[in-house]
């Protein structure tokens, strides 16, 4: 007797935020439409579903190429060797859901347009905050990363897309213990702040971290490194961590309170929220906000944080 292999999935991702455009499953035969590129790296998986192996970074870039080019009419898009190949549906969870935040500061109608202008602190070479805000909201963006080889990658995707030109400014960080200063200018003001901190305080934790994932994604341990996967030394580690950053940019927003209407900070470990709550706490921030993440079994958080009342957001 035959067995029946397929496997039924959900037609839906609940866990994603309402408005995020990757909530169904992956339409693939609109994908190779939009970049052909993906075609050979479509296969069945073992219970007969279209899928790729998301163990091959090769897979896993070309997917990205195309869901850019349906879903946020990007024509172009590369990052170097070695570089972080992000989860475009996750990236874009943050966006949507800090879209919810801005709009309570404005009668419950999320603002857009280039005058919404948001800083993505350590943007990377994907350049993918800034795509997926501007495509989704039309909002402004400053870009920036300590690493001048990311720079040049964003560079490179915003000059080959019309629809970015003018919408994203770039500027290279030149003291990596510095979070706003020499970024943000005088009497400059921004409407959000986004960062997704590197979470791992040094190489070897990160090599951990990849084998994990990788192990996870083959359902049997990984030890030999795969250089491609993805993600460079100032992506995914910093030294003391993601506590240490977020401490820092605590710290530091104080200084920039008025330049931002909101800070906020993807946290990866539930376990650093208690010591970042007193942080908030010892820095006198009227208002922090902890929005819960889901992607697949992947659980994070958003921690966003502002120094200005509600009398005064409104």
């Amino acid at each position: 007797m035959k067995v029946e292999k397929q496997k039924q999935i959900p037609s839906e991702k609940t866990n994603l935020h309402p408005r995020n455009k990757h909530r169904g499953q992956y339409d693939f035969k609109s994908l190779i439409n939009a970049s052909q590129e993906l075609e050979e790296f479509v296969r069945l998986n073992d219970y007969d579903n279209e899928s790729i192996d998301f163990f091959n970074p090769a897979a896993v870039k070309a997917l990205n190429t195309a869901l850019l080019k349906l879903y946020y009419n990007i024509d172009y898009w590369n990052i170097p060797k070695n570089y972080l190949c992000p989860p475009i549906p996750g990236r874009a969870d943050y966006i949507h859901y800090m879209a919810d935040v801005l709009s309570e500061s404005n009668k419950g109608i999320i603002p857009k347009g280039a005058s919404v202008k948001c800083l993505d602190i350590g943007m990377g070479a994907n350049c993918i905050y800034p795509i997926i805000g501007n495509s989704e909201y039309g909002w402004s963006f400053v870009g920036t990363d300590v690493d001048s080889v990311a720079i040049e990658s964003a560079r490179n995707i915003i000059e080959k897309n019309p629809t970015l030109k003018g919408q994203i400014e770039l500027r290279l960080q030149t003291n990596k213990n510095d979070i706003f200063n020499n970024i943000i200018y005088n009497n400059e003001r921004f409407d959000l702040v986004i960062c997704n901190p590197p979470f791992h305080g040094s190489l070897a934790e990160a090599q951990i971290g990849t084998h994990r994932k990788l192990s996870n994604l083959k359902q049997k341990k990984i030890t030999k490194p795969i250089l491609n996967f993805g993600g460079n030394n100032t992506e995914l580690w910093y030294e003391g961590g993601e506590k240490k950053f977020v401490r820092l940019m605590i710290e530091q927003s104080i200084i920039y309170k008025k330049s931002c209407l909101w800070f906020s900070c993807l946290i990866s470990k539930e376990a650093n929220l208690e010591y970042i709550y007193k942080l908030f706490e010892k820095a006198a921030v009227p208002e922090v906000q902890t929005i819960p993440m889901g992607q697949g079994n992947k659980i994070s958080r958003i921690v966003a944080w502002t120094f200005q009342t509600a009398q005064g957001r409104s």
